[in-house]
């Protein structure tokens, strides 16, 4: 938990305060959200089509950072849900793939990992640089899954994958690395909202029992709702309300037309009725972020529960934060509180997080 902040006062799923101490947004951090807002697409205004969303990203300059080094990685198809297409999961390991056969390394987390985007953008190239820092901090085997994106696929196509990208990485831990090691559901945004309902999902029917859910600035309210003053003041996040608009109607739109109700718990985890016998959780949040109050209200409701819960809360940062250790002190000290967890599922094992792979 960062050092030196207050703890988080609990909140209620239907209330959504806005904290009354409001940071500033970090001097560190106003030159990133700058950029950010420039490149990303005016979703929800002059943009308005998923495919040129998608488009407009595409063309984003490139981090001048080189991704973090690690052993071996490697694009793999395999099964989807019941019915659908098989998925494209990008695994991510510590060290090289041996050229001979050797003795099995010792037993490490399998981190499967779903990224942000709203549930219609972004995929497992915009995150390789994420998936490759947890795979080299916490020396865990990383299964990164490329979920079906909305439009095309609305929900619950992305629940479904994301769901059957758990059962094929706990399935595989041993050539992954991993066998007899802990499990961990880990994503960012509409990621982290879709690591909460595998959470959920895995509690509810055959598993895999996981050891921790780690969620990233998590989306955990489907609802159309109002978000407070401070986080949306402009010029202190990219993500807007309109954003999260847009994205709803392109993930939820068709289901809430059909009748589906936004209260489920595959979209809004934060309102299922129980929350006890969930995984550990690391929630990280950000005060100028529209998600940050959702993200707040779930770890309170997970702790009441019963659910251990450390909560790293970053009043002067922004939604995306995590992705930008090289630039943001408070991007660092989140992926070391995500490292720290991962790395803690390990028990009395060994599985120091100092070293790295060379060949990633």
């Amino acid at each position: 938990m960062d050092a030196g902040r207050p703890d988080p006062v609990p909140l209620a799923a239907d209330a959504h305060p806005v904290a009354p101490d409001a940071h500033p947004l970090a001097p560190d951090a106003r030159p990133l959200v700058a950029a950010l807002t420039a490149f990303f697409p005016d979703i929800g205004g002059a943009v308005t089509d998923a495919a040129e969303a998608r488009r407009i990203l595409a063309a984003a300059p490139a981090s001048p950072f080189p991704p973090p080094e690690v052993g071996s990685v490697s694009d793999r198809s395999v099964p989807g849900p019941s019915g659908a297409p098989d998925l494209r999961v990008r695994c991510y390991l510590p060290e090289a793939a041996p050229a001979r056969a050797t003795a099995a390394p010792a037993p490490r987390p399998t981190v499967v990992f779903l990224h942000g985007g709203g549930w219609s953008l972004c995929s497992v190239d915009t995150h390789d640089a994420t998936a490759r820092g947890l795979c080299r901090a916490a020396r865990a085997a990383v299964v990164s899954v490329d979920y079906r994106l909305a439009p095309e696929h609305p929900f619950p196509a992305a629940v479904d994958d994301a769901y059957a990208g758990v059962l094929w990485a706990h399935a595989h831990r041993a050539e992954l690395g991993g066998e007899g090691g802990p499990l961990v559901l880990a994503g960012d945004s509409a990621g982290g909202n879709l690591a909460a309902v595998a959470a959920l999902t895995a509690r509810d029917h055959d598993g895999p029992r996981a050891a921790l859910q780690v969620l990233v600035y998590p989306a955990v309210d489907g609802r159309d709702r109002p978000v407070g003053r401070a986080d949306t003041d402009p010029g202190t996040s990219f993500l807007t309300p309109a954003h999260g608009r847009w994205f709803r109607e392109q993930y939820l739109g068709a289901y809430l037309r059909a009748g589906g109700d936004p209260a489920d718990p595959r979209v809004s985890p934060l309102l299922a009725a129980d929350l006890s016998g969930l995984p550990p959780a690391v929630v990280v949040t950000a005060g100028h972020d529209p998600l940050c109050a959702q993200g707040r209200a779930y770890a309170a409701r997970l702790r009441d529960a019963g659910v251990p819960v450390v909560e790293g809360h970053f009043p002067a940062m922004f939604h995306g934060f995590f992705g930008f250790p090289e630039l943001l002190a408070d991007a660092r000290a989140a992926q070391e509180t995500v490292r720290e967890a991962i790395v803690s599922t390990m028990g009395g094992r060994k599985n120091s997080g100092s070293g790295g792979g060379g060949a990633g």
